[in-house]
């Protein structure tokens, strides 16, 4: 019998002649300098760029040492590339007269990419309440689409993680706070902007969040003539009238009309800077209770000296 025929691959003339590292070499994603003009804004980018103090400084340090962290980029299908990770250091290179920046381009797709982006930008210090909402958000969605549960609110069985949960992890946020912030995209930009620039707290907003388009719209108008902005309890109050249809014009003045009670000034203490005063045992409530009963000793101590 004739044995069967055999196909044989020969190797190429490259293969022959190159060897294992300069192949492994190959693989490696490389870094290349990129025209800035090539870089595109990743789209829907929930974190602000900002001309501020901290862009100066990192102006200066490009303009002395170079990009020193190359960015991360991927082809963008009408040309040039899309910045994943790195768009402070684009704004900072174009500020600092730079043509090009180091970038590391990577094949990957629209979930994975914005994954990264949002992970890479939640390392940053002092992220606004805005930034973060999107952030999570827009993480979400991607890890639904790559086949996580798609309800935020029920528990699930199984291997699977919740959305939320896998958010919680790297984030530092519990899942009920990745939900409460996402709630926040919920809100007119108008109330938002409110939000970073501190003039309404977090909680409230939460609440506020409920309130249709149009009733936030009015709340706006309703602050503006009375000057004031929903405490925690308003905010309940308002969501609650919303719920039921009864969030008019006058219910919103009549609630943000009243007299706020004086809030109570909060005192506190890092560990940092109380812990070299006590035993290395001592946990966080035994040093409130020793720092109490201490000032109690000397409120008495002090009210004997007066009565003298």
């Amino acid at each position: 019998m004739k044995s069967k025929d055999r196909k044989l691959e020969l190797a190429s003339v490259d293969d022959l002649f190159s060897t294992q590292e300069s192949r492994d070499d190959a693989q490696r994603e490389k870094v290349t300098q990129l025209p800035l003009e090539e870089l595109r804004t990743f789209k829907d980018h929930p974190f602000k760029v900002k001309d501020d103090e901290a862009m100066l400084e990192t102006v200066e340090s490009v303009k002395f040492y170079g990009v020193l962290v190359p960015a991360l980029a991927r082809p963008h299908p009408e040309g040039g590339y899309e910045i994943v990770s790195g768009h402070r250091r684009h704004r900072a290179s174009e500020l600092a007269g730079l043509e090009t920046m180091p970038v590391i381009v990577r094949d990957m797709d629209d979930d994975t990419a914005a994954i990264i982006m949002v992970d890479s930008n939640l390392q940053r210090e002092n992220i606004l309440p805005s930034e973060r909402a999107f952030a999570y958000k827009m993480k979400l969605e991607a890890i639904k689409h790559q086949g996580a549960r798609k309800d935020l609110t029920s528990c699930q069985i199984g291997t699977k993680l919740r959305s939320d949960n896998k958010i919680a992890e790297n984030s530092g946020d519990s899942p009920r706070q990745v939900q409460r912030f996402v709630r926040l995209t919920e809100l007119i930009p108008e109330l938002l902007d409110m939000v970073d620039e501190r003039k309404i707290g977090f909680n409230p907003a939460v609440e506020l969040s409920y309130l249709s388009i149009t009733e936030q719209e009015t709340l706006l108008d309703v602050m503006d003539a009375e000057q004031a902005t929903p405490s925690l309890s308003q905010a309940q109050r308002l969501k609650r009238f919303s719920a039921d249809g009864n969030c008019t014009c006058e219910a919103m003045s009549a609630i943000m009309s009243e007299e706020k009670k004086p809030e109570q000034a909060k005192i506190s203490f890092s560990s940092d800077k109380i812990s070299k005063y006590f035993p290395k045992s001592y946990t966080p409530e035994k040093m409130q209770d020793t720092i109490l009963k201490l000032l109690e000793g000397w409120h008495k101590k002090r009210t004997q000296q007066q009565e003298r």
